[in-house]
């Protein structure tokens, strides 16, 4: 009798419990790779980062339709969301390759290395990036992950003939330590990073603010109202709005720091340090400051007073002539240390206002998230076309040969602040009581000002509101409307004029593509006493 062999037996599919087991290996190899990115990422430079070179590609490629909405929902937050999104979307990735390893564990690391091109590429390509070391944090994290997916999944494999149980046991076992091993990699990171950091901190505070030779006169007493809930007529540093597109906030060294002057119709270009910049004639004055991503009636505006020099001052000093007196620039570009590029009209910049080149904010240095050591700031224009942040540069050029980086996203090349009115209180869909009820708020038409502010309740009659004291045209300026309130539902609205007498326009409009228009309006229920 004779015995044909048996088939051999198909390989069984991973079990339920392997399968969960890696792509837990795969989130545990995700995090190791993300935590030596970050040991790799302090001897290069914060913006390499695999995260944050991603996000910056997005956030670069986002539709600006898409970028209103997340300020609209997220507000300031919007970075912090867009890091989460990215960090879960890794997660997700992580935890498939994790799961594909156990049938091919070339393929899934295959799509390691994919992922940690995608972030060298993303780096490189950045605006701010100079060299290809920033590819390199995101090529070592990507080895990294690549190592720890390959023994962690040898470990849940196991040698032939071991039992499953064991196999899983040194799988936990193995992954119990990469977690720690990345934990302290990654905290180890962070420490290394936050010593690196403390220079441009330590800059900071050391940093002693020059005396103005112009100095902006002390606030009138009559421009803070006595109002509840209206906003502050100098809004607090912590307190002003940030909008920028910087996932991580540029820290840098005051010591190191400089400023180029160049580009057409530039006789002498400059270089100057901060100490030089403290050497021109230094002023301080009260300037608004307000976002193009304003809707009517919202948050991104603020009110500081500045410290800085003329950026007239300086163009001149180069040589330069505006358009009208034949110089050849009609733009310059400021550039950021993140590579942000803002174009502003020099004609603007040079026709008298105060355009400044501003180191301190509210008597102390610019705080790190508003630009520190030197911003720009021009009266009168929204700050995606003025508020250049972390200046490096300023390039003189034409509107004709260069467009700034949210010209092709569908933004106006050049955008005078609009006239806006705000009510602060009462808040909407409140239930006041019956009788006088403060309408208060502010309104700003920089570099223009403020002539009247009026108040309809209803589909009634418009009327004037109180004024606050007038500390420029360059500022906001704060008003009230005693309303006689009767009890009911009632909608209240809110409308300037200027100071050249323009009314504010009714006609609402979106933000894009030069600013915000229509009147601010809210809701409540007067309740009876």
């Amino acid at each position: 009798m004779t015995f044909s062999p048996a088939p051999p037996e198909a390989p069984r599919a991973p079990a339920r419990t392997d399968r969960l087991l890696a792509a837990l290996g795969g989130l545990l190899a995700g995090y190791g790779g993300l935590a030596f990115a970050a040991l790799v990422t302090v001897a290069v430079r914060p913006e390499a980062a695999p995260v944050a070179a991603v996000g910056g590609v997005v956030v670069d490629h986002t539709p600006a339709g898409v970028k209103e909405w997340a300020i609209r929902t997220f507000g300031e937050s919007d970075k912090t969301v867009l890091q989460t999104g990215v960090l879960i979307l890794l997660a997700a990735l992580a935890a498939g390759l994790g799961t594909l390893a156990l049938r091919s564990r070339a393929a899934a690391l295959t799509g390691v290395g994919g992922l940690g091109l995608v972030g060298a590429l993303a780096a490189v390509t950045r605006p701010d990036s100079e060299s290809w070391t920033d590819a390199l944090p995101s090529l070592a994290g990507a080895a990294a992950a690549a190592l720890v997916l390959y023994l962690l999944t040898r470990r849940l494999a196991g040698p032939s003939g071991q039992a499953p149980a064991e196999a899983r046991r040194r799988f936990l076992a193995a992954g119990a330590g990469t977690l720690l091993g990345a934990t302290g990699a990654l905290l180890l990171a962070r420490s290394v990073g936050s010593t690196r950091s403390e220079h441009a901190t330590s800059s900071r505070k050391a940093l002693r603010l020059p005396r103005p030779a112009s100095p902006a006169p002390a606030v009138p007493p009559g421009a803070q109202l006595g109002v509840d809930g209206i906003s502050p007529f100098v809004t607090p540093n912590g307190d002003f709005y940030r909008v920028d597109t910087a996932l991580v906030v540029p820290r840098i060294d005051a010591d190191t720091w400089s400023l180029r002057i160049h580009g057409q119709g530039v006789a002498r270009e400059l270089t100057l340090t901060l100490a030089e910049l403290f050497r021109r004639e230094v002023v301080e004055r009260d300037i608004t400051l307000n976002c193009v991503s304003n809707e009517v009636g919202g948050p991104y505006v603020g009110n500081a007073r500045w410290l800085g020099v003329r950026l007239a001052g300086l163009l001149r000093e180069a040589g330069v002539r505006p358009p009208s007196a034949g110089g050849p620039a009609d733009q310059l570009v400021a550039r950021s240390v993140d590579g942000m590029t803002i174009g502003t009209p020099v004609e603007t910049v040079m026709d008298g206002r105060d355009a400044l080149l501003a180191f301190g904010m509210n008597g102390e240095p610019l705080p790190f998230a508003h630009g520190f050591p030197v911003r720009m700031l021009v009266p009168g224009l929204y700050g995606y076309v003025s508020g250049c942040k972390w200046i490096t540069s300023i390039e003189l050029t034409t509107f004709a040969a260069y467009d700034a980086y949210w010209v092709p996203r569908g933004w106006a090349a050049q955008a005078p602040v609009k006239t806006q009115s705000r009510i602060d209180t009462p808040k909407a869909f409140s239930r006041p009581k019956a009788g006088t009820v403060p309408v208060a708020g502010v309104a700003w038409a920089q570099h223009r000002g403020i002539s009247r502010v009026q108040v309809r309740v209803d589909d009634g009659p418009w009327q004037d509101a109180e004024l606050g004291t007038e500390d420029g045209r360059d500022t906001w300026r704060q008003w009230v409307y005693r309303w006689p309130a009767e009890p009911g539902r009632h909608t209240l609205t809110a409308r300037a004029t200027d100071g050249t007498g323009a009314v504010q326009t009714e006609r609402r409009v979106g933000t894009m593509p030069d600013g915000a228009t229509g009147l601010h309006s809210v809701t409540v229920t007067v309740e009876a006493d």
